[in-house]
Order: structure tokens, then C-alpha cells, then sequence
């Protein structure tokens, strides 16, 4: 199934995620390059909320451009299969190669603001990340690594400590706190 006809069949879950469902949907019929980052307004990633297997808590990275613990993820770069590419962000950011989806579906849809900032030494305007992301679960005893390219710890935070260690206010306000709601509410979790 192609990623459009993947949003366009996704139910949202609240508002937000409905106003950013009927964005996505448009901007990927009038621009062609939306799964390339050299689209510098707005293109396509991917992320993985990644959980234990007691489901009570969440893998997190110290991301080194945002300078906050955050959820894994990472950009498409012409590639449809998104599922695919926030598997492979998990285990190249985390070594956690043992995940597995708890279901193929897009778990949730988001339109992310990034702010300008350098990276590899030059200038990356601010722009939108169309951000669709996967649930996954896997052992928290599978040894993490750091990829000191992408970030400086990796580490498992209880749902309640992760909204207190992210510095991104509306991540946690809008995102985080959306991500366990919706958790919470598909009986996965006992």
C-alpha cells in the first residue's frame, strides 16, 4: 500500500492529528519531492515509539541538534516504506536490532517544526517534518549503544520521567503525552 493511501486510510486520534492528516494528504499531491529533505519547507519522516515489554516505559536518545532526550526517528530520504526507515533509525540510533511492531499500522501522525540549526557544518533553514510514527516493543536488557553522530545517551525512562526529561515543551504537551494517551488507550498496556 503507498504511504498516501496509508494517511488516507489512518483514523486520527484527536484534533491535532486530524488538521495535520488533511495537511500531509495535500502537501504530498502538490509536491513531488516530499520524501526528500532537499525539499527544505516541509518533507516526510519517521518515528518509532519504542516500549519495554512490561509496557511501563520508553526508549530514549539525547539528541545533539535539539539538545533533549526524545523518541527516535529519522528523515525518509526517498524512502516510501517509513515503517522500514524508523525501524532502521531505532537500530542505528539505539542498537536495538531485536524491536518488533506491535502492529504495521502508523500509530500516529504529526507535523513537527524544526528550527535552523547546523548540521555536518552548514546551515539547515527552518522547515516541517511530516512525521509519521510506528509503535514498537523490545527487551530493555538488549544492550544500547550510542551513536555519537546522532546523540549522546540512549537510555529507558519510565512514561512519567520522560515527560519531565524532555526540554522540548511541545513535544511533551502535544506528542508525548498524546503517544502514552493513545497507548493507554488500545489495551496494551494492563
Amino acid at each position: 500500500m503507498s504511504l498516501i493511501q496509508e494517511i488516507k486510510n489512518y483514523k486520527p486520534f484527536n484534533e491535532q492529528e486530524e488538521c495535520d492528516r488533511e495537511e500531509m494528504l495535500s502537501y504530498m499531491e502538490n509536491n513531488a519531492d516530499y520524501l526528500e529533505r532537499e525539499n527544505r519547507i516541509a518533507h516526510f519522516t519517521s518515528s518509532i515509539w519504542t516500549i519495554n515489554r512490561a509496557r511501563t516505559k520508553t526508549l530514549m536518545v539525547y539528541h545533539n541538534i535539539y539538545n533533549s532526550w526524545s523518541w527516535v526517528g529519522g528523515h525518509a530520504d526517498g524512502v516510501e516504506d517509513l515503517c522500514s526507515v524508523a525501524l532502521r533509525e531505532l537500530r542505528e540510533e539505539t542498537g536495538v536490532a531485536n524491536a518488533h511492531l506491535l502492529s504495521p499500522d502508523i500509530f500516529s501522525l504529526e507535523i513537527l517544526t524544526v528550527d535552523g540549526h547546523i548540521r555536518k557544518g552548514i546551515y539547515v533553514p527552518s522547515h516541517l517534518h511530516m512525521n509519521v510514527t510506528y509503535l514498537a516493543e523490545a527487551d530493555e536488557n538488549e544492550k544500547l549503544i550510542v551513536n555519537e553522530a546522532e546523540n549522546q545517551a540512549v537510555k529507558w525512562w519510565s512514561f512519567e520521567e520522560a515527560l519531565k526529561v524532555s526540554a522540548e515543551p511541545w513535544f511533551v504537551e502535544r506528542i508525548y503525552k498524546k503517544l502514552i494517551e493513545k497507548l493507554a488507550a488500545s489495551n496494551l498496556v494492563g
